[in-house]
This record gives structure tokens, C-alpha cells and sequence, in this order.
């Protein structure tokens, strides 16, 4: 997506943008007319592939460039998807007559403020064309870039940004979402919605689209593959063509010269047309699809406007640029960053305390309730989302839009209104005493918080049969393994009755669901949040940093530039913020803010797009953000058994599930699908060499992630157990940003102490010990072929990751080996907060979805209490 940049306007030199069978025709014109007695700099005539100046006859030529600059400024017109294949949405759009290309948008209508910051687009692409893109402003550089091209049957999407006139890189903030997408012979088209997409940040700038008036857009079209097609951030080469087309006036693109000619006429995008009252409809258009089927463009094209101009007419040289329209700021008493596990938990009891609260999620909606609307094919017409159906919890690791998932970090985490709760397998353990331990790092104030942990019961309480019916399906994997573990004496139990009992115990799963569906904190704390008045929500809003002074944190710095003009979030005079955004998400946000280790915040000052907001260095805060994490090491363990349905590996139920079990789920909520796929968990407190004691976790369930073995095996027999090390584990790790800040692992948290890895190898040993007891039990991963000494030492780190990431922003009592203190206020400052994953010390006994919503419901007493605050 590269151009020419045009150069500042001089008395001396001016420059028009045409396309290049625009300046060919000039040029024509020039060499006809051009003289060597009569001549006047007319300007330089630029493409992506040529630089041209003639001295050329005014008075000659004058006629012919109006017409040339005209036909080059083309308007967009409407159009209407409709037909065999078409999607019915109706858009502005422009034609490309060169390549024949088609790229359109359609924006919310003016007022309407539940649609904001986004637009569905289009774009149908000729066969030839192995990548196209678009550009939300007059150029590449600084403006919003979308770029895509068709992979196996599928779109490959992305946003980005340039700096410069080179390789543009991802641009972190936009969620782009594929409606529709049809590849045939001809052509490749494709609908997209892309929210938080007309305001940006970029290149140390803030932009955007003004919807008030015509605007200047822009396409670029490639008939050579980008280098890698399967990933949306590939490199590419230069494209075969760019161009811009609009603008409010021609005076954007031409000389004060043509505005003598051309005054008057509208050309480019017609922004305001653009809008519709159908958006709301047009954002539920169906889903991806590849079917080789043709569609109808009908247009109603806007009339074109003529002018008569006087030659003597005389014009300023004035160059105006379209603003964003700007939102006057509110300040607030809290600022809670991310509504994931913790922030909602957190907005809803700030709000509930009656403070004026802003909660800032950098994704959009998730379940039913909370907005989301991509309803899976086979519950059309129901409210019902592929979050808020449990069955579809292994359906998150297959899709082809994988929009949930944060793009600018190396591990999985859910950036939607949820966050992790929203896309987990739900486990929800009421966390025991020793999770909160002074030997589990925790500070005094937190042990056995009785209260915080009844809120959360109170409010979302636990079901080990999350089928409305009460029935258990899918039971053969328990029956299987509750026989291996019975050999060893293990018991059975309602695990949540008894949270301290975690020794030689398992049980069935316990969910957060209700009535067979996911409910977690959407359908709970953050329900009661938003209907308060006291609370607002922003969605699709990216924080970007921390404005402070010294110790005091002002205002919260986001990439919604309209807001105050620069996207600054002010506080009251007793404000304070809590960043909620997960042990990631929430470190890159200090690193951003001058808070962290120096070589972080040293990538983050040679960053040219952040460094300009950072606080002086005098005012570092250097704090050990990122160290310390942890996160259970996990090994799969894959069995068959004559017995046990693997569910086809879960394979298919986003498309063409079982279906009896989709009529039952659809009909009333029950059956397999109202819960995940878990069946079984149980827990083993194991001694190492060092004298401490660990804890290992067990989860079974039906079907397998991977499978590598020597022998036969029965694919619809097929389970798995997972094999974790959780509690006591003391292996560290590190996490930060690379120079883009991206968030990345820098030093893996598994196995640093071999003792952790020789305590995971007895768990297992231990648990295989009674195959022989169960009849038909086969274990094929690993096979004969290796121990499993030799298996765990081999065993892929990225694949040990569990994704219970802990510790980035550990809580404690000293400021060299912590982030926030009791309190959970970062050292050396009076008005943040940290709630998140980052400050537990140590990795819980269980899954930490309940165990996290303690510590929310733990910590916002705290922060109350502590005086200063609003």
C-alpha cells in the first residue's frame, strides 16, 4: 500500500495526485502544447512509478486539465449487494475502471451511539488480484490501513499501519470480523465489519474519518503473493497500483491554479451518504463462506455537477483538513482497564458504591447479552452466541475469524467484554485457603477471605450438572478414570463443597453456568454495572498509556482521538484507575507509562509512536513488571477405551454438530452442549527433593489436541487427561514487549527448578501406575516407543503453556520485589491500582476463574477504605 507522499505546498512548486492513465494523458497534452516563448509551471504530475515536470502553455492546456481532473476524482456512488450471493447491504462505493475492482463502506447513522468508531466495508477483487487493500485517509502513511487476499478458500485480514513508505506493520486496536466472503473464478469479495476502525493513533498523529463530509480514500491492488498468505501480518512487496480518490473539494488534490477551473465540484467518497439506519441489520449478515456464487451490484449514481468558472477568478491557497469531530471530557472518579474476570467484578462494586465510573474494554461484545450476535449456523433465530453456548468451548481453537483472541501478544488471552471468562472452558473452583497463604506470597489482610469469596458465591454460584435437566451426558471418560484413580484410593467428592480438600480426591467438573449457558461475570457483575447511570462503558477502546505526574496518574491516554481531541481520560480531583487488563495487558500499559524495568521502557522510548508519552526519566518508576510470573506446566496424556465417545474430536460442532443434540440444545438448553468438555478433574499433593510440597491438577475429557504414536488406534475412542502443576510450584518466568510492543514471553516460567519437572514426572508415573486395573484402557501418546521421563524433557514449551499466566505484577510488601503493595496500589504512586491475574504471587490450586473474582471481590473493599480516594 505504497505512494508518493505529496510535498508541502510552496509558492514555487505545487503537486497533483493522478492516477497514472491520467498523467499519461497529461502528458499528452503537454507535449502538444508546450512551447518554448509562451510557458507557466503547471506543477508535477506524480504516480507511484513516475515524477514528470514540463513548462507547459496555460492558456492552451488550461481547458483540457479540467476535464483530465475531473474524470481523475471520480465520486462514489451507491450501490446495493443484492442477488444470487449478495449479502444486502448497501454501501457507498468506488469502481476501479483500470483493474475493475469494487470497494465500499457504510458507516452507522448520524446519532446512533451504539454503533461507534466502525463501519462495514467491501471489497471485490479480480481473480488476479493476490492481495488489495484500502486506506481510511489521503495516503498510507498515518491512516488506517485494511489490507486482505483470499487463502485456501478463506479471507486473510489485517489491520495496519506505515510510518514511512515501506512494509506496513500491524496496527494494534481494530477488530475486523468477516460477514461474508465469496471466491470464484473471477473474482474474490469480501464483507467485513471493522469496529474501532475511524478514529487512530499513528505515527505519532491522530486521525480519523470525518463522516460529515466527502473524504479522500484510497485502494492498493497486488497481482503478487504476499510472502507468507497464512499469516494476516505477512510481508508483502510494493503493490502494482495505488490511488486515492475524493475530496471535499478539488482544492485537496489540485493547484490554486485548477481551483480557478474547478471550483464547486464535489468528488470521492460521499462520507455522509454513507451512513444508514440499516446498520444495525447489516451488522447480523451471515457468516464466511466460500461458495463459488456471483452477485448483483444495482447503482444509483450520484448526478454530476457541472461548473462554469471565470478565468480572472482569483483563490487563497489555503489547505484545509478535516477534523474529527471532538467529544468534550468527562472526568471520573475510577477508570478500570479491561472488562475481563477482574474488571467486571470491579466496575460493578465501584459502581455499586456509588462512584462515577468509566470501564475501558479494548474488544467488543461476547455473549447474547452482552451485545455479541455471531450466532452459530445451526441456532439461527436463537439468542444465542458461540460464547454463550458451552458446547462450543473447543470450537475457539478452530475457527478461521478468531476475532476473541488478543492479536498483539504470543499467548492465547480473550480481549472481549469477559475476557478469559468469556472463551474458557468455565471450570470455576472456589479457591482453598492455601491460595491465599502468607506461603503463597500473598501479604497480611488477604488470608482465608471469607467474605470477598461468599460475594462471589452470592452472585454466581457453582453447578456440577450444567444441563437444566439434571442429566450427566457423555459420562463414559468419568467412568473410565474415576475406575483408575479408585484404584489408588482417590475419593469422590463434590469438589466445591469442600475447596480445603485437595489430596487424593476428583469429582466432576464444577461450572459458572447457568440455565445451559455461559454465564461467568457478562451475565452477572457486568449486567448490574451498566444499568447503573453512574457507570459508562467503552468497548473497542484501546488505552495506550498512563498520563501522571510524578507519582499521580491524571487521565488515561486511549486511542479514541475524539475524545478531548487527543484521547485523554481525565480523573477528578480524587480519581483513581485500576488497570484490570490481565498479566499482559496490564504490564504493557505500565512499560508504556515510564513504570517497569529499564530495558522495557528503554524499547518503549525508542518507540517513535509511544515514546512522545512518556514522563520524563527523572520520573521512572522502576518497578519489576513482568518478572515473577508463572504458569502451570502442562502435559497431555492420550488414552482409548472400548467405551468412551470422543465426541468426533469436537470437530465439527460449529457447523454440523450431532444433530439430536443440536435440536435438544435448541429446543431448551440441555444436553451436551450446555456444558464444555471437561468430565473429570482430581488432585494430588506431591513432596519433592527441596522438602516442599506441589500440587498437581488433573483434568479428563473426550477427544484429543494432538496425537503422536507408533500404534493403531480407534479415532472415536480417543481422551485425554491433562496433568498440571499448580500450587507450590517455583519455577519463574519472565514476560514483556518487543520493540513494537508486542507482548511476548521472554524467559519460559516452566521447569526453571527442576524440582517442579520431577514432581510433574511422579504425578504422572503415580497416575499410570493402575492401568492394568481397567480393562481396555490404552494409552497412545506416548506410546512404547519413549518413557515418560523422556517424553516430559521433550515435551514442546509452547504447547506446555496453560495460560493461567500469574505474578507479571506481583502483590507484596517491598517495592524491589513487587508491583503494588496490600493495598494493591503500584509502589510510588497514589491513585493506581493494579487487579488483575499480574499481582497473584503464586499459581492457585485449581483453574483460576473463581479464584480471580475472589481477589476482585477482595481487593475493591481495600481500595475504598484507603484514604484519599473519591
Amino acid at each position: 500500500m505504497d505512494t508518493l507522499p505529496r510535498a508541502n505546498r510552496s509558492t514555487a512548486i505545487q503537486i497533483w495526485l493522478f492516477p497514472n492513465s491520467v498523467v499519461n494523458a497529461i502528458r499528452a497534452l503537454i507535449a502538444q502544447f508546450s512551447t518554448d516563448d509562451d510557458h507557466f509551471m503547471i506543477g508535477i504530475f506524480v504516480t507511484a512509478n513516475s515524477l514528470d515536470r514540463r513548462m507547459v502553455t496555460f492558456k492552451k492546456v488550461l481547458l483540457s486539465l479540467a476535464s483530465l481532473a475531473a474524470s481523475a476524482t471520480a465520486q462514489s456512488s451507491a450501490t446495493c449487494d443484492n442477488g444470487t450471493g449478495g449479502t444486502g447491504i448497501c454501501f457507498q462505493t468506488y469502481f476501479d475502471p483500470v483493474y475493475g475492482g469494487w470497494y465500499s463502506w457504510v458507516f452507522p447513522a448520524a446519532g446512533d451511539t451504539t454503533y461507534t468508531n466502525e463501519f462495514i466495508g467491501q471489497m471485490i477483487v479480480p481473480i488476479a488480484g493476490k492481495w488489495a487493500g484500502i486506506t481510511l485517509g489521503s495516503g498510507m502513511n498515518s491512516n488506517l490501513l485494511i489490507v486482505a487476499w483470499p487463502n485456501n478458500g478463506a479471507i486473510v485480514k489485517g489491520a495496519r499501519q506505515a510510518y514511512n513508505y515501506a512494509q506496513p506493520t500491524q496496527y494494534v486496536g481494530p477488530t475486523i470480523t468477516t460477514l461474508a466472503s465469496t471466491i470464484n473464478s473471477t473474482h474474490w469479495k469480501w464483507t467485513y465489519r471493522c469496529q474501532n476502525c475511524t478514529s487512530w493513533y499513528i505515527n505519532g498523529a491522530s486521525g480519523g474519518v470525518d463522516l460529515s463530509a466527502y473524504s479522500v480514500f484510497g485502494w492498493a491492488y497486488s497481482t503478487t503473493a504476499v510472502t507468507t498468505p497464512t499469516d494476516a501480518y505477512s510481508n508483502m512487496v510494493q503493490h502494482d497500483d495505488a490511488r486515492l480518490f475524493g475530496a471535499t473539494s478539488l482544492s485537496k488534490f489540485f493547484l490554486p491554479i485548477q481551483e480557478l477551473i474547478l471550483e464547486g465540484i464535489r468528488a470521492g467518497f460521499d462520507a455522509p451518504s454513507a451512513r444508514s439506519s440499516s446498520y444495525s441489520t447489516y451488522v447480523n449478515v451471515g457468516k464466511t463462506s466460500t461458495t463459488s456464487a456471483s452477485s448483483t451490484k444495482t447503482s444509483s449514481v450520484s448526478s454530476t455537477k457541472t461548473s462554469s468558472t471565470s478565468s480572472t477568478k482569483t483563490s487563497s491557497t489555503t489547505t484545509t483538513t478535516s477534523a474529527i469531530v471532538t467529544v468534550s471530557p468527562t472526568p471520573y472518579d475510577y477508570v478500570v482497564v479491561g472488562a475481563g474476570n477482574c474488571g467486571l467484578v470491579v466496575a460493578d462494586r465501584l459502581s455499586e458504591a456509588g462512584k462515577n465510573v468509566l470501564l475501558i474494554e479494548r474488544g467488543g461484545p461476547s455473549t447474547y447479552n452482552t451485545g455479541g450476535r455471531e450466532i452459530p449456523p445451526w441456532l439461527t433465530g436463537k439468542a444465542l452466541t458461540r460464547f454463550d453456548v458451552p458446547g462450543l468451548f473447543e470450537a475457539m481453537f478452530s475457527s478461521s475469524n478468531p476475532y476473541w483472541w488478543c492479536n498483539d501478544i504470543s499467548v492465547f488471552a480473550g480481549c472481549l467484554i469477559g475476557g478469559g471468562a468469556a472463551i474458557n472452558g468455565a471450570l470455576y473452583w472456589y479457591p482453598p485457603d492455601a491460595d491465599f497463604a502468607l506461603d503463597n506470597g500473598w501479604p497480611s489482610g488477604w488470608q482465608t477471605p471469607n467474605d470477598a469469596l461468599a460475594k462471589l458465591k452470592a452472585r454466581l454460584p457453582y453447578t456440577q450438572t450444567p444441563s437444566p435437566d439434571g442429566k450427566l451426558y457423555l459420562t463414559q471418560v468419568y467412568d473410565v478414570v474415576s475406575k483408575l484413580l479408585n484404584a489408588r484410593n482417590f475419593q469422590a467428592a463434590d469438589i466445591n463443597s469442600n475447596p480445603n480438600w485437595k489430596n487424593y480426591v476428583y469429582g466432576r467438573p464444577a461450572f459458572s453456568f447457568q440455565g445451559g449457558t455461559r454465564t461467568g461475570p457478562m451475565a452477572t457483575y457486568f449486567q448490574t454495572a451498566k444499568a447503573r447511570s453512574n457507570l459508562k462503558f467503552w468497548q473497542y477502546t484501546y488505552v495506550t498509556g498512563l498520563v501522571r505526574t510524578n507519582g499521580t496518574i491524571t487521565g488515561v491516554r486511549t486511542n479514541y482521538t475524539a475524545y478531548g481531541g487527543n484521547g485523554i481520560v481525565p480523573l477528578t480531583t480524587k480519581g483513581r484507575v485500576v488497570l484490570s487488563a490481565g498479566a499482559f495487558g496490564t504490564a504493557r500499559i505500565l512499560f508504556q507509562s515510564g513504570i517497569g524495568p529499564s530495558d522495557m521502557i528503554s524499547l518503549v522510548a525508542a518507540n517513535s509512536q509511544y515514546s512522545p508519552y512518556l514522563p520524563p526519566a527523572s520520573a521512572y518508576l522502576n518497578l519489576p513488571v513482568g518478572y515473577n510470573v508463572s504458569d502451570n506446566p502442562s502435559i497431555n496424556l492420550v488414552f482409548t477405551h472400548p467405551s468412551v465417545d470422543s465426541y468426533d474430536n469436537w470437530a465439527p460442532i460449529w457447523s454440523s454438530p450431532r444433530a439430536a443434540d443440536a435440536a435438544q440444545y435448541a429446543a431448551n438448553q440441555t444436553g451436551i452442549f450446555a456444558g464444555t468438555s471437561p468430565r473429570l478433574n482430581y488432585w494430588e499433593a506431591l513432596g519433592g527433593s527441596d522438602g516442599k510440597t506441589r500440587y498437581l491438577q488433573g483434568t479428563a475429557r473426550p477427544g484429543a489436541a494432538s496425537i503422536s504414536t507408533v500404534y493403531s488406534y480407534n479415532a472415536s475412542q480417543i481422551f485425554t487427561i491433562t496433568v498440571y502443576l499448580s500450587h507450590g510450584i517455583t519455577s519463574r518466568g519472565r514476560i514483556g514487549v518487543d520493540s513494537t510492543m508486542y507482548g511476548k514471553v521472554i524467559t519460559n516460567p516452566w521447569f526453571q527448578d527442576p524440582v517442579d519437572k520431577a514432581v510433574l514426572i511422579t504425578g504422572i508415573n503415580n497416575l499410570l501406575s493402575t492401568m492394568s486395573s481397567v480393562s481396555g484402557l490404552t494409552m497412545i501418546t506416548p506410546d512404547n516407543t519413549t518413557t515418560i521421563t523422556n517424553y516430559v524433557n521433550n515435551y514442546t514449551p509452547a504447547t506446555m503453556n496453560s495460560n493461567h499466566w500469574m505474578g507479571s505484577t506481583k502483590i507484596g510488601t517491598s517495592n524491589t520485589t513487587s508491583v503494588v503493595d496490600a493495598n494493591t496500589k503500584v509502589w510510588g504512586t497514589t491513585n493506581l491500582f493494579i487487579v488483575d491475574a499480574g499481582i497473584v504471587p503464586g499459581q492457585p490450586m485449581s483453574n483460576p476463574h473463581a479464584m480471580l473474582m475472589t481477589v476482585a471481590e477482595a481487593a475493591v473493599p481495600k481500595i475504598l477504605a484507603l484514604a484519599g480516594g473519591a
